[in-house]
């Protein structure tokens, strides 16, 4: 739905559909309660999430036209997608595999094309169109510097072919698209500054002497371009577990001339271990909850010095529990955004209110998508049924931006 602060939904990945045919029918099942509950009267987005086995089954002109007819009944309207998970993203174990095949791969590359066809396909004409992905791959596959450079250098030609699709794309049918590469605990690209490094350092470098042949334009141009189509995710659980401060990010990017193609509200796992001993079990004991075994649940903690530790999951974390100097931790677990405290732990909520605040005073993305994909995992005792759970979120978040 339209915003004051831009164009707000969810992101479907917390349905757990395995080809289109579940996917359709899980939308056709949820999507309309949520709309009456958070936009009856008014359009509502949907934040589509493909995985590689629907994206080639939506590619048929039949389904394709079927589901087209179908968000014109219902009001709906698709301006995002999320393109991070190739493969299965519920009931099986995922873990690391969220990047395969990564960013170093021809299969990354053509199923990413892939989604922005079908995106140009549903995107309204007066609006742009992005898609989420991943920080090129899982940093801990790479054992040595020259490894990581290498992949680091075949992932970003592999994405310099989508942005040059993408401008192909613009040139076609005039509509914007751009693919927003989400920072992730543990991705090659883990942090806001280590984009921007990438960006200037890889991408640029990489990308202008390409864009000028293909285009027949000057390096100014080609460097423009190449901003134009690649942005950044702000997945503001990953900001927040990485103690980034929101503003100063935002001021960076802006000084640079990077765009944020989307925003992901989303909240993290969080906790001050400068406790008694007494509530200092407790909240390992509460962290112990979260402990599941499909996706990566990395933890940050920071030390009193002001040093991080970063933790690959949660089992390394808890086994450290008691590791000297540190006093608060944050866990990669999304959580329901309109939660401030789950038993003894916190969330990171009051970063997607802070992140809010400064979309108002900068307006910085036009698309902003919650994302609390775990659903399925979360301990009994927080979660809802799947609709009214998403609705929820988006009335909360909804009511934020009317308070600012």
């Amino acid at each position: 739905m339209k915003t004051k602060l831009g164009h707000l939904t969810y992101c479907t990945n917390i349905h757990a559909g395995k080809n289109w045919a579940e996917d359709f029918q899980i939308l056709q099942q949820h999507y309309p309660e949520i709309k009456q509950s958070v936009s009856a009267g008014n359009p509502l987005g949907i934040g589509l999430r493909l995985s590689h086995s629907a994206s080639l089954e939506l590619q048929n002109e039949d389904k394709l036209a079927a589901f087209i007819t179908w968000l014109q009944a219902q009001n709906a309207y698709v301006f995002t997608m999320n393109g991070f998970p190739y493969g299965e993203f519920h009931h099986t174990v995922v873990k690391a595999d969220v990047h395969t095949p990564d960013w170093t791969s021809a299969e990354r590359r053509e199923y990413t094309i892939r989604l922005f066809k079908i995106l140009s396909r549903l995107l309204p004409d007066e609006q742009e169109g992005g898609i989420s992905t991943s920080p090129l791959s899982y940093r801990h596959w790479f054992k040595t510097p020259e490894e990581l450079k290498a992949a680091t250098k075949a992932a970003t030609l592999n994405i310099i072919a989508v942005l040059k699709t993408l401008v192909h794309i613009g040139q076609q049918t005039g509509k914007y698209l751009h693919l927003d590469l989400e920072p992730e605990p543990d991705g090659i690209i883990e942090t806001g500054q280590e984009y921007i490094a990438w960006f200037e350092q890889e991408l640029l470098v990489l990308g202008i002497p390409e864009i000028v042949v293909e285009f027949q334009v000057s390096a100014t141009e080609a460097e423009a371009l190449l901003k134009k189509h690649l942005c950044l995710c702000y997945d503001v659980c990953h900001f927040s577990i990485g103690y980034e401060n929101h503003r100063e990010m935002i001021a960076a990017l802006k000084t640079k001339g990077l765009r944020v193609g989307k925003v992901q509200i989303s909240a993290a796992l969080k906790a001050n271990l400068k406790t008694g001993i007494e509530e200092r079990r407790a909240i390992k004991n509460s962290f112990e909850e979260f402990n599941e075994p499909t996706y990566l649940h990395q933890v940050v903690a920071l030390k009193e010095d002001g040093t991080l530790l970063r933790y690959p999951d949660l089992p390394e974390a808890l086994a450290d529990f008691d590791h000297a100097g540190v006093k608060d931790w944050r866990a990669h677990f999304h959580v329901p955004v309109a939660l401030t405290d789950i038993n003894v732990l916190q969330t990171t909520q009051s970063d997607i209110i802070e992140v809010l605040k400064l979309q108002k005073e900068y307006q910085f993305t036009n698309h902003l998508e919650v994302e609390t994909y775990t659903w399925e995992v979360l301990p009994e005792a927080i979660k809802l049924p799947i609709s009214t759970s998403i609705s929820k979120e988006l009335n909360w978040v909804n009511n934020q931006i009317d308070q600012l």
